[in-house]
């Protein structure tokens, strides 16, 4: 699993559809995805996978040059649906599909995205490595140099892979993945849809160097879970044996969603284009100081900063939606 800011071929977005989701909301979440694929490819070739009758309003809202691939599906967070793609170091890419079940049956229904995946690999003519892990793309991250981050929360939910074993699920992910440590954090944010992933809390911006969402106010509810996973990761060390440098990235004010929930606001969900990171805003004091810390930590790439409310409201953020294909020879044999 090559590292985020490894080179892309692709950037692949889906459009949002669950009108029970998004509710009166879900015209501004069009807006807000749109307004993604815009900016991301201003550096790289974006397809946005649309519901066949929807094809057209994605050519209308995105406008020229960003692709759309007609395929039905159920919600909008390809990262978590779509196949998570691997590559051989020799241009070989491949894809791996785990098995969706809707965040833990959280919502539902999720066949057509379950299917997602397969059917994507199988339109791109690449390879499919099957796994038996319950599993979404945004609960795992990688350094692309044989470490990963992962959540306990997700990986042992008793509705994803109740029974599992620890041992067992990281030989899974080894051969899968191509990593040879997994970094356990614990949970995840206060009243996030995913039950805790990780592209919330905490991911690498090289070998060896991690961002990490923190809290300073001990009376915070996510306090303690960033403060746990944040002595976790001072205390781990990565495959080539390396303690962590851990730069912190504080967490903007609570802000509750529709329903009352809190929502799951983090400016660790942001996305790497080539030569670019696009980083979430949330009208919060905190927007500009959290850029600027993550643009300094990849001082070779654009900065971008992009309103994320209105797709913070679906119970996301702006790593949730996409999912980048990295470059390569696609291998068909």
């Amino acid at each position: 699993m090559p590292a985020e800011w490894e080179s892309h071929s692709r950037c692949w977005i889906a459009w949002p559809v669950r009108e029970d989701l998004w509710g009166e909301r879900i015209d501004a979440a069009r807006e807000a995805y749109a307004e993604a694929a815009r900016a991301i490819s201003q550096f790289e070739p974006v397809t946005v996978i649309a519901d066949p009758e929807h094809v057209a309003d994605v050519s209308l809202l995105c406008g020229d040059g960003i692709g759309c691939l007609p395929m039905d599906h159920d919600d909008s967070w390809l990262r978590d649906t779509g196949p998570t793609f691997v590559a051989d170091g020799a241009g070989n890419v491949a894809g791996v599909n785990w098995v969706f079940n809707g965040w833990g049956e959280r919502y539902t229904p999720y066949d057509r995205d379950a299917a997602m995946a397969s059917a994507l690999l199988e339109r791109l003519d690449i390879p499919a490595y099957e796994s038996t892990l319950v599993l979404e793309g945004g609960a795992i991250h990688t350094d692309g140099d044989g470490t990963l981050l992962t959540t306990e929360s997700v990986i042992f939910d008793p509705n994803r892979n109740g029974g599992r074993q620890r041992d067992e699920v990281e030989a899974e992910l080894r051969e899968l993945l191509g990593i040879e440590t997994v970094i356990w954090l614990g949970e995840g944010l206060q009243d996030d849809d995913t039950g805790g992933h990780v592209d919330n809390l905490a991911c690498f911006a090289r070998p060896g160097v991690v961002l990490a969402l923190t809290s300073k106010d001990p009376d915070d509810g996510n306090y303690a879970v960033l403060q746990d996973n944040l002595d976790r990761l001072r205390a781990a060390t990565d495959a080539r044996g390396r303690k962590l440098e851990v730069i912190q990235i504080e967490q903007p004010a609570a802000r509750k969603g529709d329903d009352g929930q809190r929502l799951a606001l983090s400016y660790i969900n942001f996305y790497l284009a080539n030569g670019a990171v696009i980083v979430p805003s949330f009208e919060d004091p905190k927007d500009d100081p959290a850029a600027q810390a993550i643009g300094k930590a990849f001082p070779n790439r654009k900065l971008l900063q992009m309103p994320a409310l209105d797709i913070i409201h679906g119970g996301g953020g702006l790593h949730c939606i996409t999912q980048q294909q990295p470059s390569g020879v696609v291998e068909t044999g």
